[in-house]
């Protein structure tokens, strides 16, 4: 009688472990997944950042450009030389990327670091 009490109770071992196994490889599978869609998201997101901004960073050349051959222009007629008009908008120019080369480590880059970190973690 004995023997089938213990049957009995390894078989009951055997099924908690059997379904506690399931479960685990259940647990498992679904945490997978959760981390895939996880990783997806934060990919498409700063993809789409990327996009947006390398959208505006090429209207905003644009923009530039034909704001300074304006202003060069404009320059020009007010200098009576339009060769000086282009030589002014130049070097202004010249003096903004020498201030942004001369400031790149102190504020440009922390800014665009803390800009990348946020939205890691966002």
């Amino acid at each position: 009688m004995q023997t089938a009490d213990t049957s009995n109770k390894t078989e009951s071992v055997k099924d908690v472990i059997g379904d506690l196994t399931n479960h685990v490889t259940e647990f498992a599978e679904t945490f997978y997944r959760l981390q895939v869609l996880n990783i997806t998201k934060k990919a498409t997101d700063v993809t789409a950042n990327l996009l947006g901004g390398l959208v505006v960073a090429v209207l905003g050349v644009f923009v530039i450009l034909f704001g300074g051959i304006a202003l060069a222009w404009w320059l020009g007629d007010i200098v009576q030389n339009r060769a000086g008009g282009f030589l002014l908008v130049a070097g202004f120019f010249v003096i903004i990327g020498l201030v942004l080369v001369f400031s790149m480590k102190r504020i440009v880059f922390p800014k665009f670091r803390n800009m990348i970190i946020r939205k890691m973690y966002e």
